[in-house]
């Protein structure tokens, strides 16, 4: 019988971002895979837990399954092959638990942070172990609340202004404005590249554990908050011991 697989976008942090849809897939999945990133990410898994605990009915069955998730090498020379390297001993780990751990016919769930499709290796994963024919897969993707909206939400602004556009990139690409886009929405900045746009007159709405009850919010004209969110980010990290966090940057109108 063929095995099940459910990708499922359980949003940014809070349980209530979950969409009738997740909490319907969540009701389909007899084993939960849990990716354990190490005792200062526990917060982590037990946010999964406890989103299982709220939203999966008493009469449902289920088991969850935890396994070491690798990690990158951080000082590697060459960042595409060091995520090549990644994902593919990631593969093996997702592979071995689909083979060993979820029996012909069952429903196994990987529980995505934010949506499975910005920023996640999940679905590339598990469709090339589809694709590579040595199991019988089903697989299914259910979207999810993004950090960027959450952010957006959170300072109560938009991601794009009216007939531009908005371009998402990473702190390791950010260079300055398209000729397009008057937003920038960044993602895994551990090195503050936002200060490379620091002598523009730019805005910048930033947010570090968005739906969670470590939120953090800082937002105002770069130039005057960027020590802020630089000492607060650098606190934030020293307490928890990892963060997640994002931003906009954008342009500022002539009149503002």
């Amino acid at each position: 019988m063929t095995k099940r697989i459910k990708i499922i976008g359980i949003g940014a942090g809070d349980p209530n971002y979950l969409t009738v849809q997740a909490i319907d897939a969540l009701n389909e999945v007899d084993v939960f895979f849990l990716m354990d990133k190490g005792p200062s990410k526990d917060k982590l898994i037990s946010i999964r837990r406890e989103i299982c605990r709220r939203f999966i009915r008493p009469d449902r069955a289920h088991r969850f399954v935890d396994a070491a998730s690798p990690e990158r090498e951080r000082d590697a020379a060459d960042y595409a092959a060091s995520i090549d390297d990644l994902n593919a001993r990631k593969q093996a780990v997702f592979e071995r638990l689909i083979g060993d751990e979820l029996r012909d016919g069952e429903c196994g769930g990987f529980l995505t942070w934010g949506d499975p499709a910005l920023y996640d290796s999940t679905i590339r994963i598990v469709g090339d172990i589809a694709d590579s024919g040595r199991h019988e897969i089903d697989w299914e993707v259910i979207p999810g609340v993004t950090s960027l909206q959450a952010l957006a939400a959170k300072h109560r602004t938009t991601l794009n202004t009216v007939g531009r556009a908005v371009e998402i990139t990473t702190g390791r690409r950010l260079k300055g404005f398209s000729e397009d886009a008057d937003t920038i929405a960044v993602m895994l900045d551990a090195e503050h590249a936002y200060r490379r746009l620091q002598g523009e007159d730019v805005e910048i709405f930033w947010g570090a554990y968005v739906g969670t009850e470590d939120e953090i919010l800082v937002s105002g004209r770069l130039s005057e908050v960027a020590d802020e969110i630089e000492r607060v980010r650098t606190e934030a990290r020293a307490r928890h011991g990892w963060i997640m966090d994002s931003y906009l940057l954008r342009k500022r109108s002539p009149e503002a």
